[in-house]
C-alpha cells in the first residue's frame, strides 16, 4: 500500500512539473509572438504618421516653432507641410499664409476678387490641391505645376488621400489657386491692349489670371459695342491693380469730392466712348479757370461751381486736352464725338500719383 501511495506521489510530481514548464513554454512563445505583432504594427503606424515620432521640431516652444514658419516662403511651407501631422496643421494656417498673400497678391487682389472666390467656392464642395478633382494622379499634376518638387510627388502618392486637401476656405487654398493661374479674378489694367495709343494713361476693368511661367497676366477685357472679348497676355505687375472702388464697369460712378476739388488736385474720371462702351478711369489734374492766372494768393476756382480738368497728357489744342464739369451737379456729360464723361475720384496717395507718372508717355498724345 505504501508502495502504490509513494508511486502515485511521485508521478503527480512529475506531471505537474511537466505542466507547469510547458504552460510557461506556451506563455513565453506567445508573449514573443504578441511583442512581433505589436512591434509590427507599432512600424506600420510610425511609417503612417510621417515618422512623426521622430520629428524634434515640434517639441520646440510654440511661439519659437511659429517664429521659424513665419520665416519660410510659399514653398517651404508646403515642403514642410508634408514631415508631419502635427506640422501640416501648423503649416495651413491662415495666420501664416495672409502675410504671403498681402506681399504677393496684395496689390491686385481686392474685395471683387474675394467675392469671386468665394462665389468660386459655392459651387463646389471641396477644394482639393487640384482644381479638376479628387484623383491623387491629378493632385500630383496640379502641385507639380505650381511648385515642381519630389517630395510632393512621392508625398501624395503614398500617404492617406485627406492629407493632400487644403481647406476650402483657407488662405493657403486661395493663395495656391492664384498661383495656378486657373483661377481669373477681376482687377484693372492700365494702357491696356498693350499700351495702345487710344488707352494711354487709362485704367480698364478686366479678368486677369497669373502666368507663372513668364511671372505675368493673361487679361480678358468685357466685350463692348461690337466688339468681342479682348484677350492680352504678358501683362506686367506694375500694369495690374485691384479696383480701388466697387463701381461696376457700366455704372455712374458717385462722386463725392467735388466739393473739396481745387487746382492741383490729382484725379481719375470715368469716361467711355458711347453709352454701349463700359467706362475705363483716365487720369487728369484739376486746374485753373481761364478767368485765373493761377496765383495762389488770390485764386477762388476753389470756390466756384465750375471744375476744369485737365489731361496734359494730350498736345495743347486738342479736343481731349480739357473739359469741364459742374460742382454741385454733375452727372454723366458728353456726346458721341468727344466721348462721355462720368464720375471723379481723387486720389489720396503719393503711391497712386506715382503710379500714373510712371506711365506716362514719352510723346505728347494729340
Amino acid at each position: 500500500m505504501l508502495f502504490f501511495l509513494l508511486t502515485f506521489l511521485s508521478f503527480s510530481f512529475f506531471f505537474y512539473q511537466d505542466l507547469i514548464s510547458n504552460s510557461n513554454l506556451i506563455k513565453a512563445r506567445f508573449l514573443n509572438s504578441s511583442m512581433s505583432t505589436k512591434k509590427k504594427w507599432v512600424n506600420n503606424r510610425v511609417e503612417n504618421v510621417d515618422e512623426s515620432a521622430e520629428c524634434p521640431i515640434v517639441d520646440l516652444p510654440e511661439l519659437t516653432l511659429e517664429l521659424i514658419l513665419s520665416k519660410l516662403p510659399p514653398k517651404g511651407l508646403c515642403a514642410m507641410a508634408g514631415v508631419c501631422t502635427e506640422l501640416r496643421a501648423k503649416c495651413r494656417s491662415d495666420y501664416l499664409w495672409e502675410r504671403h498673400l498681402r506681399e504677393k497678391w496684395g496689390q491686385v487682389v481686392g474685395p471683387a476678387a474675394k467675392r469671386e472666390w468665394k462665389s468660386y467656392l459655392a459651387s463646389k464642395k471641396t477644394f482639393e490641391l487640384s482644381s479638376f478633382g479628387g484623383s491623387l494622379g491629378r493632385q500630383r499634376k496640379w502641385i507639380s505645376c505650381v511648385w515642381p518638387f519630389s517630395w510632393i510627388r512621392s508625398r501624395i502618392g503614398t500617404t492617406d488621400k485627406a492629407k493632400g486637401i487644403v481647406p476650402d476656405d483657407s488662405v493657403m487654398s486661395w493663395y495656391l489657386s492664384l498661383e495656378s493661374g486657373k483661377f481669373w479674378f477681376p482687377a484693372q489694367v492700365y494702357n491696356r491692349e498693350h499700351g495702345h495709343v487710344g488707352f494711354m494713361l487709362s485704367c480698364y476693368d478686366a479678368e486677369v489670371s497669373y502666368d507663372r511661367r513668364t511671372d505675368t497676366f493673361n487679361a480678358r477685357y468685357p466685350p463692348h459695342g461690337r466688339r468681342t472679348i479682348v484677350q492680352e497676355e504678358g501683362v506686367s505687375w506694375e500694369r495690374v491693380r485691384a479696383p480701388p472702388v466697387g463701381t461696376p464697369a457700366h455704372d455712374l460712378h458717385s462722386s463725392d469730392c467735388l466739393k473739396d476739388l481745387q487746382p492741383g488736385d490729382h484725379i481719375e474720371i470715368q469716361w467711355r466712348r458711347n453709352t454701349d462702351f463700359p467706362y475705363g478711369w483716365w487720369y487728369g489734374v484739376v486746374g485753373h479757370l481761364e478767368s485765373c492766372d493761377g496765383n495762389a494768393h488770390f485764386c477762388r476756382c476753389h470756390l466756384s461751381d465750375t471744375v476744369v480738368l485737365e489731361f496734359n497728357q494730350y498736345t495743347v489744342g486738342s479736343r481731349w486736352r480739357q473739359t469741364t464739369i459742374c460742382r454741385k451737379s454733375h452727372r454723366e456729360k458728353g456726346n458721341e464725338t468727344d466721348g462721355f464723361y462720368g464720375g471723379v475720384r481723387r486720389l489720396q496717395g503719393k503711391d497712386e500719383i506715382a503710379k500714373w507718372r510712371q506711365l506716362w508717355p514719352l510723346d505728347i498724345l494729340e
